[in-house]
């Protein structure tokens, strides 16, 4: 069968399938709702990342140039995508799937970035961002690898969901000024598997710094991944942007 037609066919089952499941409310507004966690008027209200943004650290950077930044102090990644910027609502439904286990938010999430993701440049691997083993006891879950496995489900992409270790486990970067967070995650990440010649992609679920992200591209680029990229749900936004 046609690839394209094939495609058509599930999409059309899909959509068959959508249509006989229940309305339920909308996490957002309590409207019910027939898209999915939340209503399609919430959907059009959250914060995508639309705006030309630098390809190397996602930040919003007219005509999509390569930030002062990444110019001055390139990370050991090589691109990164967002899907929406951290702000209201997006932050509050980002903590309740991490904080108070609404994991059902971490499969949203993971289709959108799903959708994100440029499917003609696929990589080889998908790498979620680790938890210490005591953070891990603590909290339960890692949304990092919920997201992970979600998205290499949608793009049929290998999932390495042990490649990497977090040996150390530090203050959480949140509670750290921004100057610090680089030297708080510091040798904090160990990869153990035989990545060369490998393209990479890290997921995780909120970049603000990008330090833990490049401390975890550290790691890998340590055992021969030859590019990596970084995939994450939202991005923090500098205070003086705003999402057009």
């Amino acid at each position: 069968m046609d690839l394209s037609i094939l495609r058509s066919n599930i999409l059309n089952i899909g959509s068959k399938i959508k249509q006989l499941l229940p309305a339920q409310p909308c996490v957002l507004c309590g409207s019910m709702s027939d898209d999915g966690l939340w209503c399609a008027a919430c959907d059009d209200a959250l914060p995508y990342l639309d705006a030309s943004h630098c390809p190397i650290c996602a930040l919003p950077v007219p005509g999509g140039a390569t930030c002062g930044q990444c110019l001055q102090h390139p990370p050991v990644f090589n691109r990164a995508t967002a899907v929406f910027g951290y702000t209201f609502p997006l932050d509050k439904l980002m903590q309740a799937m991490k904080y108070r286990e609404q994991i059902a938010l971490a499969h949203a999430f993971a289709g959108k970035l799903a959708q994100r993701i440029d499917k003609t440049d696929l990589p080889d691997c998908i790498i979620p961002m680790p938890l210490h083993p005591a953070k891990l006891r603590e909290r339960g879950f890692n949304q990092s690898l919920l997201l992970a496995g979600g998205v290499a489900r949608e793009l049929n992409v290998r999932l390495l969901r042990n490649a990497c270790q977090r040996v150390r486990d530090t203050p959480p970067q949140s509670a750290l000024p921004w100057k610090e967070r680089k030297k708080n995650v510091r040798g904090a990440f160990r990869c153990d598997t035989d990545l060369t010649g490998k393209r990479v992609a890290l997921v995780d679920d909120v970049m603000t710094t990008g330090a833990s992200l490049d401390a975890l591209a550290e790691a890998v680029q340590q055992m021969g991944a030859s590019e990596i990229s970084v995939w994450v749900v939202a991005r923090t936004l500098p205070h003086k942007e705003t999402i057009p």
